[in-house]
């Protein structure tokens, strides 16, 4: 992995939302599930953004 992205993926992860952390601690099964989605989507997002930051350039 470059430093790129290992730099974008370490502040999607920073400035998640309060509940995602809280349910990806969660005891229950079925609830973390959904906050490893989000948290997916929004590191997903923030890669094709800084793609596209990149071409930019």
């Amino acid at each position: 992995m470059n430093n790129d992205f290992q730099a974008v993926i370490t502040a999607t992860i920073a400035r998640a939302p309060e509940w995602i952390r809280q349910e990806l601690l969660s005891k229950e099964k079925a609830t973390r599930p959904r906050a490893g989605e989000a948290l997916a989507a929004m590191i997903a997002e923030a890669l094709q953004q800084n793609d596209r930051d990149t071409s930019e350039r």
